[in-house]
C-alpha cells in the first residue's frame, strides 16, 4: 500500500480553507477537579439535567474512542482546536481563534489566552503541541483500530508503527512559537486538515492529569482495557462541564466548571444515565426521571407531543449499512457480495421500520453531500437475480454469519433486531444459510467490527461533519480491518479527492469514487434517516445539532 494520509474535509463556501478569524476500568470514578464538590441534583431540577444515553461508554478519552455515546459525554468536557457552530456544520474557532496557511501542509494557530484546565493547569502552546505528540507517539494497544480508531483514519500511522498494515502518518510534528502560537506540519498538503480537528477525539487533555493518573491500555482478546485512570476515573478537559465521577451501569455525573473560559454553564449538574431499551427511555422521560433522550421511537413522535413533550427532528446526515468483510470466504467472491445486495429487501424495511421521510441508501454517502452520484451502480430487491448470482459464483450451500447489536439502538439502527429478522429472512429465501451472531454493542460488537472478527454485519455511520471524506474517505481510503480489502484503484482515487482543492474537480472524483465504491460493493447501504430527540416540557436552550454535538452547556429550564 503506498503511503498516504486520512484527512477529512468540509468544504467552506466550496474552496478549501486556509484563513479563518474567529468571530467578534471499573470502579464508581472520582473527582478529577480540586475543591469540594456538591450532590447532584435530580432530574426535572433547574440545578440538573439529565440525558438517557442508549449504551454506557466505552472510555471518557476522546482519543481512545468512536462511538457516539462515548463522545456525546467527553463533548461537554473537552475542547479542540476548532469545533462547529450549534446546531450547525460550519467549522469555527475553539482553544484556537484563528488560522492560517499558505501551502495547506504547515498550518499556523494562534490560540486562545487565559484558558485553565480543570485542573488549574494553562492551556498553551506546549500543552497543544504535547496532545499531537501523545497520539502520534502512541504504542502498543494504543495503535490498535479499537482503541484509536480516529487518529489513525484521519492521519494514518504513528511514529514507529507496529503493524505491517498501518499506513505512514500524514502528520509530521508540532512546534510551539511562543504561549500562544503553534505550527502543525503534514507530510502533504490537505483541503481537510482544518474540520478534521473539530473531531471530539482531538480534544485537549491536560497533560499534567495524563501524568498523574496515567492513559495506559491493554487488549483482552478483542476489547481494550482502560489500566490508566485518565479515561475512567479522572478526565480533564477544558470545557464547560468537569469531572465529578463514572457509577459503572449507572450515571457520568458532570459538574459546571466555575473557570470556564466561556459562557458558563447554565445548569449546574450534568448527569447521563444508560438505558439501552427504547420505551423506557420514553418512559424515564415520561415519568420526570430523565430531561432528555435521543432516538424517539417514530411511533412515540406524536404521542409524547401530545401530552406535551418536545420532540426535535435531527437531519439524515447518516447511512446504515450491512459490511462484508472479504478477509473471509465467501465474501471475497463478487458474485456472493452482489447476491447478498439483490437479496435484501431494502425498500420494505425502511418503510415498515422507519419515519417517514427516511431514504433508501444507494450509497454509502447522503444525497446532502457533495459528491453524491446519482448513477451509481444499484441493487434493487430481486430474490431470483439473488438465487442466479450464487449459482454463478461457484459456491455451493454459501453460508454466512450475520452479526446484529444488543443493548443499544443508533439513529440509523432504532431496532437492531427487527432488522437483522429481516435481513436474515431474506438471505435465507435467497438460499443462503444464516449463522447467528450478536454481541454486546460497547464493547464487544464494536470491538469485533473494528478488529476484522465480524463477517457480514450491520452498523453505520452518523457525520462528524458534513463532507465525503468523512464518509466514503473514512471507509475505503486505506485498508480498514472491517472490510478487509485492497483495492488500489479506489485508494487512489480518494487519496487524489482528498487532497484536491478545486471543488468542482472534487466534486467528480468523489463521484468516480462512489461509482467505484458501488460496483466493488464492500458492503450494502440500506438506509438513510431521519431520528428524533425528545425533551422535558420545561426545557429551554436544547439546540438539536445536525452532527449530534449537542451543547449541553446552552440548556436552562423555563
Amino acid at each position: 500500500m503506498e503511503a498516504r494520509k486520512r484527512l477529512s474535509a468540509v468544504a467552506v463556501g466550496g474552496a478549501m480553507l486556509l484563513a479563518v478569524a474567529a468571530c467578534g476500568g471499573g470502579g464508581t470514578g472520582t473527582s478529577s477537579t480540586p475543591g469540594a464538590t456538591q450532590p447532584p441534583a435530580a432530574a426535572g431540577s433547574d440545578k440538573a439535567f439529565v440525558w438517557a444515553l442508549s449504551a454506557e461508554p466505552k472510555a471518557l478519552d476522546g482519543a481512545y474512542v468512536s462511538d457516539g455515546e462515548s463522545l456525546r459525554v467527553i463533548r461537554q468536557m473537552f475542547e479542540g482546536l476548532v469545533g462547529t457552530k450549534p446546531g450547525s456544520t460550519e467549522v469555527v474557532p475553539a482553544l484556537a481563534t484563528k488560522w492560517e496557511s499558505t501551502d495547506g501542509t504547515n498550518w499556523t494557530f494562534t490560540l486562545k489566552q487565559g484558558v485553565k484546565f480543570h485542573d488549574g493547569t494553562d492551556f498553551n502552546a506546549e500543552a497543544a503541541c504535547w496532545n499531537f505528540e501523545r497520539w502520534y507517539n502512541f504504542k502498543g494497544a494504543q495503535q490498535n483500530p479499537a482503541v484509536s480508531y480516529y487518529w489513525y483514519t484521519v492521519f494514518g500511522g504513528y511514529a514507529k508503527n507496529e503493524d505491517a498494515t498501518l499506513a505512514p502518518s500524514s502528520y509530521k510534528g508540532c512546534k510551539a512559537e511562543g504561549a500562544d502560537k503553534i505550527t502543525i506540519s503534514l507530510a502533504a498538503p490537505s483541503a481537510s486538515f482544518i474540520a478534521a480537528l473539530s473531531l471530539p477525539s482531538f480534544s485537549m487533555v491536560s497533560p499534567a492529569a495524563i501524568q498523574k493518573s496515567g492513559d495506559a491500555v491493554e487488549m483482552k482478546g478483542d476489547a481494550p482495557e482502560f489500566t490508566g485512570k485518565f479515561a475512567t476515573e479522572a478526565p480533564v478537559g477544558t470545557g464547560p462541564y468537569k469531572f465529578v465521577s463514572w457509577q459503572r451501569g449507572d450515571r457520568v455525573t458532570l459538574q459546571a466548571f466555575d473557570g470556564y473560559h466561556g459562557e458558563k454553564a447554565k445548569i449546574k449538574d450534568l448527569i447521563f444515565r444508560a438505558i439501552s431499551d427504547a420505551p423506557a427511555r420514553r418512559q424515564a422521560l415520561e415519568s420526570g426521571e430523565i430531561d432528555g433522550f435521543d432516538q424517539v421511537e417514530p411511533a412515540d413522535v406524536d404521542t409524547l407531543k401530545g401530552a406535551g413533550f418536545q420532540v426535535q427532528e435531527r437531519s439524515a446526515l447518516n447511512v446504515g449499512y450491512i459490511g462484508f468483510n472479504q478477509k473471509m470466504a465467501p465474501l471475497d467472491n463478487p458474485k456472493i457480495r452482489q447476491a447478498i445486495a439483490y437479496a435484501i429487501n431494502r425498500e420494505a424495511l425502511v418503510q415498515a421500520k422507519y419515519p417517514a421521510g427516511s431514504r433508501v441508501a444507494t450509497q454509502f454517502m447522503p444525497p446532502e453531500l457533495t459528491g453524491y452520484n446519482e448513477g451509481v451502480t444499484t441493487y434493487g430487491y430481486d430474490v431470483n437475480k439473488a438465487k442466479q448470482l450464487i449459482a454463478e459464483s461457484g459456491v455451493a450451500n454459501p453460508t454466512i454469519e450475520l452479526w446484529y447489536p444488543t443493548g443499544v439502538t443508533r439513529p440509523y439502527m432504532p431496532d437492531p433486531k427487527a432488522n437483522f429478522e429481516a435481513f436474515k429472512a431474506d438471505l435465507e429465501a435467497a438460499g443462503f444459510k444464516v449463522t447467528v451472531k450478536s454481541a454486546r454493542w460497547t464493547p464487544e460488537y464494536l470491538d469485533a467490527v473494528d478488529n476484522g472478527k465480524a463477517m457480514v454485519y450491520m452498523i453505520g455511520w452518523n457525520a462528524d461533519f458534513a463532507d465525503a471524506d468523512n464518509f466514503v474517505g473514512t471507509f475505503f481510503q486505506q485498508f480498514n480491518k472491517r472490510f478487509g480489502f485492497e483495492n488500489k484503484e479506489i485508494f487512489d482515487k480518494l487519496n487524489a479527492a482528498e487532497q484536491e482543492t478545486d471543488p468542482a474537480k472534487r466534486t467528480t472524483l468523489y463521484q468516480e469514487a462512489n461509482k467505484l465504491i458501488m460496483d466493488f460493493l464492500p458492503g450494502l447501504p440500506y438506509v438513510h434517516n431521519k431520528s428524533f430527540v425528545g425533551l422535558g416540557k420545561d426545557v429551554q436552550g436544547f439546540l438539536t445539532d445536525p452532527l449530534s454535538n449537542e451543547n449541553f452547556s446552552l440548556v436552562s429550564r423555563g
